[in-house]
């Protein structure tokens, strides 16, 4: 990458241990600020709690500040422009879904996080997260493939349509299910710029370029330009399937070498959350 943003060394357990550190963070923000939802609570409040939470726990930048989706908004119903996504006045009720994600920088090490969950109970909500747990080892065995990252998007979304329900990571900017996380550099002036860090947004633009020039994208969709093996370095991942105002997705990195992937970290809350939820079957 740029002198600003350096590519993860998949073959460094130090540096990868570093982006481990900045993504529990993020998943221990997530579980304490969820466990302060309640009814009436804003998605603007969530956000600045996680925020908080965040700066006090030592992060100084962003690759984007913190996003809540509540209700019918976590399947990102009626999003037709960007600003869509930004926290609105939407206010948590019993029984709705939510969708808490961050994505700080702490000493240039990033994470990108999604965190699902449901205010009391939703029969739906169960569904779709049980039926989400098969995409984490479906995305990886696909990657494990060398299947393109193109191919590996049109197959999610193959199992999104199989399962009866609808992509919703197709809304998002770019039509992405992933991009690329690396290094950031202390060169390029902190802040935020509507929601994305300034050194981010001014270094993904160069990689884009970069990148596009080489024959592929730092950015993970079904364009041509994902039509390519996947690009060792690391990766935020976020399938996200919706249904009848419902949406459930996560977000966590992986590990792509040069003939291998795996998950970076598999003491997160979702993988727990599935595990305990199969056992009980």
């Amino acid at each position: 990458m740029s002198n600003n943003v350096a590519l993860a060394r998949t073959d460094s357990p130090a540096e990868l241990e570093r982006f481990r550190e900045i993504q529990r963070l993020c998943y221990e923000c997530a579980d304490e600020v969820a466990a302060t939802l309640e009814p009436g609570v804003t998605e603007r409040e969530a956000c600045r709690r996680m925020r908080r939470w965040l700066r006090a726990h030592g992060v100084d930048d962003w690759l984007h500040t913190p996003f809540a989706w509540f209700g019918d908004r976590s399947a990102f119903t009626g999003f037709k422009t960007p600003a869509a996504f930004l926290p609105s006045g939407a206010r948590l009720e019993e029984g709705m879904p939510y969708i808490l994600d961050m994505a700080p920088v702490k000493r240039g090490y990033a994470a990108d996080i999604g965190y699902g969950g449901v205010l009391g109970e939703n029969r739906i909500w169960e569904r779709l997260d049980a039926d989400l747990a098969e995409y984490r080892s479906f995305i990886l065995g696909l990657v494990r493939e060398r299947r393109t990252f193109a191919d590996i998007y049109a197959e999610v979304d193959a199992l999104i349509d199989r399962q009866g329900y609808q992509s919703r990571h197709r809304k998002y900017p770019g039509r992405v299910i992933g991009h690329q996380v690396g290094v950031i550099g202390g060169i390029l002036p902190k802040g935020v710029g509507f929601p994305f860090g300034v050194r981010f947004l001014q270094t993904i633009g160069r990689e884009l370029v970069k990148e596009r020039l080489e024959g592929r994208s730092p950015l993970w969709n079904g364009a041509k330009a994902s039509e390519h093996p996947p690009t060792p370095g690391l990766w935020a991942v976020e399938p996200h399937i919706g249904f009848r105002g419902v949406g459930v997705k996560f977000e966590e990195l992986l590990v792509v070498t040069e003939d291998d992937a795996y998950w970076l970290d598999d003491d997160l809350p979702h993988v727990h959350r599935w595990a305990r939820r199969e056992a009980l079957a």
